[in-house]
């Protein structure tokens, strides 16, 4: 049976659903706060004028009760502009705590490399140019994709501004674009990423430690990511239920599809790394097949990956606008909670060492 069979069940997914464009060529208003504005701690009013002898005294009144009023709304701005400074301030000071953890994981890593490639592969591998330049580009890779994450959070955190300050539906759009072009963009790194080292995409090396438990195929299964956006939306209507159901049950399919696809090539590959009774007669052979079955996983990840992109631009259109933020905003707080415990626990375990 032609191993690449399940792939040919993969091909409902088309080129329909492309989000045009990268990150940057979206000009993003974003709702950033203007830390430099001073805010006025009172209102001083200039010095009244005698009321003219020409006008009725209700007019001076009505004057004074103006001057007021609008020294009530000078205060209430004022006072809004602190709470938005303070606001600022305090997210400022978690973003750059969180570039420092980031950071440090960062360095960590390509020490860790770096001695892997200093120490094992030199003894290994000495002379082999190949070998340093394919973990180069693995910590690279890394490294990338640790920038990527930083701006992810960056990006939940313009979400969630823009539902506190009731942003306007084109705003939304926007920002939900931007999160959608945001999420394509990894895509894009895994697949140079996989032609480096499909091993280590497959591994989840690269992610933290709690999110390698829901590892398939180099990522998330696109059905439990309808898993843990559907439950934060409003309220769905009929039709939208049934398009998400109708898209649950397609990711369903397409994911068994692809693991009974790689469930065969492992059980070729078994077959032919398996002692062979002619000896080294077929051994060149064998070897030669089991290579061309390697370079057939990049094949897998990458159709894994276009299925859940797929799935997200889908669920994209099936919900409103405000609806899709909600959703996005729910994925990327899961994604960073599973970093965080992640962190809590390799320092558990380092405090209990």
């Amino acid at each position: 049976m032609d191993i690449y069979e399940p792939f040919k069940q993969v091909n409902m997914w088309g080129d329909s659903f492309k989000v045009e464009g990268g990150l940057n060529s979206i000009a993003s208003p974003l709702l950033l706060v203007n830390t430099n504005i001073e805010a006025k701690s009172e209102y001083i009013p200039h010095e009244p004028r005698e009321p003219c002898g020409n006008y009725p005294e209700t007019t001076s009144a009505n004057k004074d009760v103006s001057k007021v009023l609008r020294r009530l709304a000078q205060n209430r701005e004022a006072a809004k502009k602190s709470r938005l400074r303070k606001k600022a301030y305090v997210q400022q000071l978690e973003t750059s705590r969180l570039k420092l953890m980031q950071l440090e994981l960062e360095i960590g890593k390509t020490k860790k490399q770096g001695m892997y490639i200093g120490g094992v592969l030199d003894a290994s591998y000495m002379g082999s140019p190949g070998t340093f330049q394919l973990q180069s580009g693995i910590v690279a890779f890394e490294i990338e994709y640790g920038h990527w994450v930083t701006e992810q959070q960056r990006w939940n955190e313009e979400l969630r501004n823009a539902f506190e300050n009731n942003a306007s539906n084109v705003h939304l759009h926007i920002l939900v674009q931007s999160v959608l072009n945001h999420y394509s963009n990894l895509f894009r790194m895994k697949v140079d990423a996989a032609k480096i080292n499909v091993f280590h995409l497959i591994s989840g090396a690269w992610k933290a430690s709690v999110e390698r438990i829901f590892l398939w195929i180099g990522g998330s299964r696109p059905s439990q990511l309808l898993n843990i956006i559907v439950p934060q939306l409003e309220p769905l209507t009929d039709k939208q239920m049934a398009s998400v159901n109708n898209l649950r049950l397609s990711s369903q399919q397409a994911e068994d599809a692809l693991s009974q696809g790689l469930d065969k090539l492992q059980q070729s590959m078994v077959h032919n790394i398996g002692v062979d009774p002619l000896g080294a007669a077929n051994f060149e052979f064998q070897i030669a097949d089991a290579m061309e079955k390697i370079e057939a996983l990049e094949g897998f990840v990458n159709q894994a990956d276009h299925l859940r992109q797929q799935t997200l631009l889908h669920m994209s259109r099936i919900l409103t606008t405000h609806q899709a933020a909600q959703g996005l905003v729910a994925l990327g707080e899961y994604l960073h909670r599973l970093r965080n415990l992640s962190s809590l626990w390799a320092n558990r375990s380092c405090d209990s060492a």
